[in-house]
């Protein structure tokens, strides 16, 4: 399984738009559909108000990679310049047969 988070770190006072149109444009719905994943997830952060994490959970590297192909993908990439000063990504490969 392939684990991913990451970190939005949102223009100031831009978090709560950002999410709204990610939902509004279904990306988090269509994500959440593709095949392979199991897992696709925002969370506000506590700590400050600038900062979202997404948390995916795919079959495998090859999942995700198709994932990067569709068109709500390609979308997200185009709102995060206009909302997102910086994002931080770590991927995991995950034994899930523990």
């Amino acid at each position: 399984m392939l684990v991913i988070n990451a970190i939005f770190r949102c223009k100031e006072g831009k978090r709560e738009e950002f999410l709204r149109m990610i939902r509004n444009e279904g990306i988090d719905v269509a994500s959440r559909g593709e095949e392979g994943n199991s897992k696709y997830d925002f969370y506000l952060s506590a700590e400050n108000d600038t900062d979202i994490l997404l948390l995916e959970f795919w079959k495998d590297r090859d999942a995700h990679a198709l994932h990067r192909t569709f068109p709500h993908y390609a979308r997200l990439g185009e709102l995060k310049p206009v909302y997102v000063e910086e994002t931080i990504v770590n991927m995991y490969d995950v034994d899930t047969a523990v």
